[in-house]
């Protein structure tokens, strides 16, 4: 790797994960990491497998998938989470465990009370033992932006000569800002030997608003691994976001004068997906992804537009995957039109989703005149999420009054054919829905959060519904969408169920989630 290539260590299955609702089932997890794969990013960090033995699968089927990026797993200083890590990694052909310890003086004194010499000692022996396993180790220092510059150093030079190959310097509470971060790593490119025979890594969390900002500082001074989530999720504020770093550095590519080897018109589509699986929808004013990136309202910039796009647009729609096109499609569109449409949105579907989602695609335009972007990238969505029975909705009646509760009535098929119809009460439609998929179901929900957003356009838009609700003390996720939005919420209510009922027939575990102490960096 050329010394102007900057590699791309993205740690939305890991980090990204840890935010609040983010957690992913672990066939999300292969499907975020296939397009993460497509993507081109240079590192997979697939998880933290000491965490669960859901944690432990995923990252293991992850690297059976053996996609083409390096696949780490994430372990404290300690033998059993750097054997759990070598056991769910070792599959893929390339592959890294990556180990951290803290060293800033408020986490020495009030987490692990270790004096500085111990915590050397800890850090050189994890690193020492996982070299035995693999060939490929990364080291951090968590909360390294709050350690003393001097300490800070001794223990980046104990862990290149421990045998780290990568040494990550993270921001782990987001506390530092861009000129600081710069005096850093330069600080540590002259104190510290041999430091330019590893990989230098920049690690930062978004608590104050300059991820990003703090991460191409970083670049400037010598850093050649960002480490960065899609959408920047994360914990608290989130990480930094993979789509800025990259697209700042093609954008201003005389500036930097470094590289990635990301596709970037893959961005727009992946973005999507992470955001669809998550529930964490985008703002629309998310720089490079929202949907304002590219559109312009005020008039001098409509005007400069007409003249010449480069007036008001530094990058085109077309190198993150967004097309400009917007009206795309109608009730007569024939399948060879639609493959071609989701083409061109930068989504590859397989045969069997290619027909799942045609099928959705031929309902709804009997439901609504004209199709838009926004509708289809609902569709496939929605195709991809659909979760197999054992209940489907065959139908769903709403009957609502001023000043009185609500009544739905819900028909929902089995896998063996068999219907059954259960009707309820609620204070609202969609609390009537909601009683009345329970008493179909038999599984019980508490409701904690109800999110609706519009697909599109126009009085007819899709709704997309994101509810997340606990069952016997454990939080889901589902996700739906429909032009009624009260069918939208019982399609992803009923997702939560049948998945809490397949996993009650089958045993089925998800992925746990490490607590923040176990693997904040």
């Amino acid at each position: 790797m050329s010394g102007n290539q900057i590699r791309i260590f993205d740690t939305t299955l890991r980090d990204g994960e840890q935010a609040p609702g983010c957690s992913m089932t672990i066939t999300e997890k292969l499907r975020v990491a296939k397009a993460l794969a497509e993507l081109k990013v240079d590192v997979i960090e697939a998880g933290f497998p000491a965490a669960s033995p859901g944690d432990f699968d995923s990252v293991k089927a992850i690297a059976d998938q053996n996609h083409g990026p390096v696949i780490c797993g994430l372990a404290r200083c300690n033998p059993g989470d750097i054997e759990k890590v070598y056991e769910a990694v070792k599959s893929a052909d390339r592959h890294r465990i990556h180990v951290f310890v803290a060293t800033s003086a408020i986490h020495r004194e009030h987490k692990l009370k270790m004096a500085k010499e111990e915590i050397i000692k800890s850090a050189v022996g994890a690193i020492k033992m996982a070299r035995e396993l693999v060939d490929d180790v990364e080291f951090s220092p968590e909360d390294a932006s709050r350690t003393e510059l001097s300490y800070l150093a001794e223990v980046v030079s104990a862990a290149i000569e421990a045998g780290a190959t990568t040494v990550n310097i993270p921001d782990t509470v987001g506390y530092t800002v861009p000129a600081e971060f710069d005096r850093l790593f330069r600080y540590l490119k002259e104190h510290v030997a041999r430091i330019d025979d590893i990989v230098l890594s920049v690690h930062c969390h978004n608590d104050l608003g300059m991820a990003v900002a703090n991460s191409l500082a970083a670049v400037i001074a010598g850093a050649r691994q960002i480490e960065c989530t899609i959408n920047g999720i994360g914990e608290r504020a989130g990480n930094c976001s993979l789509e800025e770093a990259v697209m700042a550095i093609k954008t201003r590519a005389e500036f930097f004068d470094v590289e990635t080897g990301i596709e970037t018109n893959r961005l727009y589509p992946t973005s999507r997906l992470v955001s669809s699986i998550t529930g964490m929808h985008t703002p629309r004013n998310k720089a490079i992804v929202g949907e304002n990136a590219f559109a312009h309202e005020a008039g001098i910039h409509q005007h400069g537009m007409l003249q010449h796009a480069s007036t008001y647009e530094i990058m085109r729609p077309e190198d993150v995957g967004l097309s400009r096109s917007n009206l795309v499609l109608g009730k007569h569109s024939g399948r060879h039109a639609f493959r071609g449409r989701i083409a061109d949105l930068g989504f590859e579907l397989d045969e069997f989703e290619m027909n799942r989602a045609f099928q959705e695609f031929k309902k709804l335009a009997d439901l609504k005149k004209d199709i838009y972007d926004g509708d289809l990238e609902a569709i496939i969505m929605s195709a991809d999420n659909a979760s197999s029975g054992p209940w489907t909705l065959k139908a769903l009646e709403v009957q609502t009054h001023t000043d009185q509760p609500a009544t739905a009535a819900v028909t929902l098929i089995s896998e063996d054919s068999k219907e059954v119809v259960e009707s309820a009460h609620g204070d609202g439609p969609v609390a009537a829905a909601f009683l009345a998929l329970e008493k179909a179901t038999g599984v019980e929900l508490v409701l904690r959060n109800f999110e609706l957003h519009s697909a599109s356009i126009g009085e007819d838009a899709q709704g997309e519904v994101t509810v997340n609700v606990e069952h016997e003390g454990e939080s889901y996720r589902g996700r739906g969408t429909s032009v009624d939005i009260v069918e939208a919420g019982c399609r992803a209510c009923l997702e939560v169920m049948n998945r809490i009922l397949r996993r009650k027939k089958y045993g089925r575990s998800g992925p746990g989630k490490p607590t923040p102490e176990q693997a904040t960096i």
